[in-house]
């Protein structure tokens, strides 16, 4: 998984911030503040509780149920409801799903920084808001910028401005975020020392979390659509069987960070996921907006997603095992090689991607909330619905690098016409001795 230098020296200082916390448990004296003493002060804050944010017509209409039923059916409701906004932001493309993908990551970033501005409001930390809103900034532009020169280099090289901000990108990056890393030392106020360096770290660390995650699910939209929304609808799928399953069979707890979940669920949302994976990659194989990477077209000034599908999404025959063979009566079966990647996908997000749901409910616990937050009635915040989302999306990144993707001959030529005349004459020589010296060139010229 590509991370960043900058991040990576954030994320270093960050436990040493979170290290230095712990590091001291004896009473020793800080500026007249002993450790203790600030620990206390920081458990005696308490977070607001969740209120009731059922809108008044479901709570009208659903005011005979028991609280049981009455949260199942306000789930459901608008589970129905976020599925039907799903369906038509996908309809609308993927430039409109990347934008929407920016906008969760803003909400799920605004939630878990409330949450430390809340735990420490008492304490009126100078410039804390101000500060993490711009290494937000700083940290989507790094990455972003990233992005259009990898996948857009035509169009990049083609605009002046865009050539140049390109050119020294990694420069602008580093001194952006140095301007906010002094900003921070500058802050820093006598007496609140620990609690500054702690919320320093819990920033960095919540921009390593949310936006590295959602700048990898960029990644894998850019690769075609369908990277894009088999993984999320195997992830929502196991969601809802888990919690069917658990609601109308559940007897066995799996976990105790989060004793709803049951042995029944986890299992029942497994086999229903891999089915539910199948069929979705069976039906979007077929289409080529689904399979076809986002690439920029010169000649109509516009971003397209039309290609010559590759070997990965044409139906192939299969050999069925002997096993299987007598109990089917089937010898053959035609499927898309994609559909044997998305089992390992389903198999993921429902074994592993709850543990993010794990993970979150395990901060929640620290802090004694239910929630993130009470964007979505019946479900919580943002982060609480796209907990496991994010785990999902670093894991079909890091599958697509080391199974799916290959060289790409089309950047390369692209990056080879913005090169010099004289540098291209040089390559070409270079790769002419190359396949000469491998008898590939003679051969290639007897055949025409």
């Amino acid at each position: 998984m590509f991370t960043p230098s900058i991040l990576l020296s954030a994320f270093d200082l960050s436990l040493f911030c979170f290290s230095a916390v712990q590091e001291s448990e004896s009473e020793v004296k800080v500026d007249g503040e002993t450790a203790s003493d600030s620990e206390s002060r920081v458990e005696a804050v308490s977070l607001p509780p969740s209120a009731d944010d059922t809108p008044e017509v479901l709570n009208r209409a659903l005011s005979s149920l028991s609280s049981r039923w009455k949260n199942w059916w306000v789930r459901g409701i608008l589970t129905l409801a976020m599925i039907a906004f799903f369906f038509i932001i996908i309809y609308l493309g993927p430039m409109v799903l990347m934008m929407i993908v920016m906008c969760v990551q803003i909400k799920c970033f605004h939630e878990i920084i409330t949450i430390g501005y809340n735990v420490y409001h008492s304490y009126d930390l100078p410039w804390f808001r101000t500060l993490s809103w711009y290494f937000l900034l700083c940290v989507n532009y790094f990455f972003y910028g990233e992005t259009v020169t990898d996948y857009f280099f035509t169009l990049v090289q083609r605009e002046e401005p865009l050539r140049i901000l390109s050119k020294y990108h990694r420069f602008i990056s580093f001194t952006l975020y140095l301007t906010g890393f002094c900003m921070f030392v500058l802050s820093l106020v006598k007496k609140h020392y620990r609690l500054q360096f702690y919320m320093f770290g819990w920033t960095q660390v919540t921009l390593l979390i949310v936006v590295t995650q959602s700048h990898l699910v960029i990644h894998n939209l850019f690769e075609g659509m369908i990277w894009f929304i088999v993984p999320i609808s195997c992830v929502i799928c196991n969601d809802i069987m888990a919690y069917m399953f658990g609601f109308f069979f559940g007897r066995t707890p799996l976990i105790k960070l989060s004793p709803k979940k049951t042995w029944e669920g986890f299992i029942g949302g497994f086999f229903a996921t891999v089915v539910f994976g199948l069929l979705l990659s069976y039906v979007m194989s077929g289409y080529r907006c689904f399979v076809c990477p986002v690439e920029y077209n010169n000649d109509t000034n516009s971003f397209t997603v039309d290609c010559e599908p590759s070997g990965l999404f044409r139906l192939q025959e299969y050999n069925i095992p002997g096993v299987i063979q007598s109990i089917i009566g089937w010898k053959t079966v035609r499927m898309y090689p994609f559909q044997i990647h998305s089992i390992a996908l389903s198999t993921f997000a429902s074994l592993i991607g709850p543990f993010g749901g794990f993970f979150a409910s395990g901060f929640k616990r620290a802090f004694k909330i239910k929630d993130f937050a009470n964007t979505i009635p019946g479900h919580g915040g943002i982060m609480d619905r796209f907990d496991c989302q994010y785990l999902m999306a670093t894991f079909v990144n890091v599958y697509i690098a080391s199974f799916i993707r290959g060289p790409n001959p089309s950047k390369l030529v692209q990056q080879f016409l913005t090169l010099r005349p004289d540098q291209q004459l040089h390559i070409f020589n270079t790769l002419k001795s190359h396949l000469t010296d491998k008898g590939m060139l003679t051969a290639a010229t007897e055949d025409k």
